[in-house]
């Protein structure tokens, strides 16, 4: 064969070499820089949805507990996590609480449900609920259809109005279930309303605490507006209506007029001597003692 056809074969078959290295290379420019912004939409997408489940999630189911600050950690285009750092209002008292690490990925999103759930101390006669990293009791709603619950139904309020020069919560719960006026006419005006008891899952408590968590919302006021907007957060929680506990509570009280919405217990928040004006009030069944302070100088409680 001729040289010169020689060279130019080589010479097109080079070029073609380099134009398929070209394309590829460019091929695989576009699809990294693809892949890149898919997987960060997706990331992002997850995020938005994480951050809004946890605001949700106190919203209605986390007694008295505010997030400070909720932040991006470890952010990637892969995934990450949520950093929420949480307090206790008592009295005007900012108490710390445990700090979730929710993480979230292409796949989906998940809070941190380890912290969410109270750690159960068991010792001779003590038997409680605390924050597993802050170590703070937690205040315990008992249920009027539950009966039995593994140490019985405790009233603390005696033993909290002994504690001199202290703020402290207490979860006040009833023998039944009372309307928002009759919530107003026995609750005391030095006291504050931190949080709303409205209905939880009736499981067996007998043998001990389950772990499940009481649905309700904070509103000082015993508005209508804030009750409907408990109700649209129950949707938006259980969007799939699987909850079985949220569908019925929404479809027995939705339409209900307000003033026959009733309230199982409530969260009060106070001055421990202020407790006394609840001593021996009948439609009391059960006061558990949660988050106490000693009252210092230089901050001045609510009330």
């Amino acid at each position: 064969m001729d040289s010169s056809i020689q060279k130019a074969l080589k010479k097109a078959k080079l070029k073609h070499w380099v134009t398929i290295t070209i394309i590829s290379i460019a091929v695989c420019v576009v699809l990294l820089f693809a892949f890149n912004r898919f997987g960060n939409y997706l990331s992002a997408q997850n995020t938005m949805r994480l951050h809004e489940r946890l605001f949700l999630q106190h919203d209605i189911s986390q007694p008295n507990v505010g997030i400070d600050s909720q932040v991006t950690a470890n952010s990637s285009m892969f995934g990450g996590n949520i950093i929420t750092n949480r307090s206790k209002n008592i009295d005007g008292y900012l108490i710390p609480w445990s700090i979730l690490t929710s993480s979230y990925s292409w796949f989906g999103a998940s809070i941190d449900h380890n912290e969410l759930i109270p750690g159960f101390h068991s010792s001779g006669n003590n038997n409680y609920e605390y924050d597993k990293q802050t170590k703070q009791k937690v205040a315990t709603f008992y249920h009027p259809a539950i009966k039995e619950y593994y140490d019985g139904v405790q009233n603390q309020l005696e033993d909290v109005v002994q504690l001199k020069n202290h703020v402290a919560e207490v979860a006040i719960s009833f023998k039944e279930p009372l309307t928002m006026e009759q919530v107003r006419e026995n609750i005391p005006q030095n006291l504050n309303v931190a949080w709303l008891y409205m209905t939880s899952k009736i499981t067996d408590e007998a043998l001990g605490p389950s772990g499940l968590p009481v649905y309700g919302y904070a509103d000082s006021e015993l508005s209508k507006e804030s009750f409907d907007m408990f109700i649209e957060n129950l949707k938006k929680y259980d969007e799939r209506g699987s909850m079985e506990e949220i569908k019925k509570y929404i479809e027995e009280n939705e339409n209900k007029p307000f003033n026959e919405v009733t309230i199982l217990g409530i969260m009060l928040t106070g001055r421990t001597e202020s407790f006394n004006e609840l001593l021996g009030k009948d439609f009391i069944r059960g006061a558990s003692v949660g988050v106490t302070a000693p009252i210092v100088p230089y901050i001045q409680p609510t009330k």
